[in-house]
C-alpha cells in the first residue's frame, strides 16, 4: 500500500511540474521543396521540380523529457516535371510532427521528427488528354521524416522527407482493363529554416 501511495504522489508531483516546465513557441517557417514523381501505369520519367513553402509554425515542448509536438500551416508549391511538361500544384500543407529534442548545451540542440502531413490543393494545373485529364487530387495524406538543429533557442534549420500514403495525381478517364490506372506519387525533400519568437 505504501508503494502505491508513493507512486501516486510521484505522478501528482510530475503532473504539476511538467506543465509548469512545458514551453510553447510560435514562429515562421520557410524553405525549398525538391519534388520528384514516380508514375504507375506509364513509362514516363520524372525530372526534379523545385518549389517553395512558407507559413506560421508552433512547437510545444516538455524540456525535461525533450519530447514535443510541432505543427504548421504552410502555403506550398510543388509539381511534376516530365517529358518537357510541367504540372504545378499550390496547396496548404499541415504537418503535425512528434519531435524529440536533444540539447547539446544552451546554444545548440538537435532533433528528429516524424508525423502525418495533410495537404489541401488550391490552384492546380492539369494535363489535358483528349476528353480526359491528368490532375492532382484535391487532398492528400503523407508521412514526414525529418531532422535538424536548433541554434540559440530561436533558429531552427533542418530537412524533411515527405512520403505520400496514396496517389498524388491521377488520370480521370477510362482505362483499358488490362492496363493499370495512370497515376503518380510525389515524393518531396524539404529544406527549411524557422525563426521561433
Amino acid at each position: 500500500m505504501k508503494k502505491v501511495l508513493n507512486v501516486i504522489l510521484l505522478l501528482i508531483v510530475l503532473g504539476v511540474a511538467i506543465p509548469v516546465q512545458a514551453q510553447l513557441q510560435w514562429g515562421i517557417r520557410g524553405g525549398v521543396n525538391l519534388a520528384k514523381a514516380s508514375f504507375s501505369g506509364s513509362d514516363l520519367k520524372s525530372d526534379n521540380f523545385t518549389g517553395f513553402f512558407i507559413g506560421p509554425t508552433a512547437e510545444f515542448t516538455i524540456p525535461i523529457i525533450g519530447l514535443g509536438v510541432d505543427g504548421a500551416i504552410l502555403f506550398s508549391q510543388t509539381g511534376i516535371k516530365a517529358e518537357g511538361e510541367t504540372l504545378k500544384r499550390q496547396s496548404f500543407e499541415i504537418p503535425v510532427n512528434l519531435k524529440y529534442n536533444i540539447g547539446l548545451g544552451r546554444i545548440l540542440g538537435v532533433y528528429v521528427a516524424a508525423g502525418p502531413q495533410f495537404g489541401i490543393g488550391l490552384n492546380d494545373d492539369e494535363w489535358k488528354l483528349g476528353d480526359s485529364s491528368f490532375s492532382f487530387k484535391k487532398s492528400n495524406l503523407s508521412l514526414n521524416l525529418g531532422a535538424g538543429v536548433k541554434l540559440i533557442k530561436h533558429l531552427q534549420a533542418g530537412f524533411t522527407y515527405n512520403i505520400p500514403l496514396g496517389k498524388t495525381a491521377e488520370y480521370d478517364g477510362v482505362v483499358d482493363a488490362v492496363e493499370d490506372a495512370f497515376s503518380a506519387k510525389l515524393k518531396t525533400w524539404q529544406i527549411h529554416i524557422a525563426y521561433m519568437f
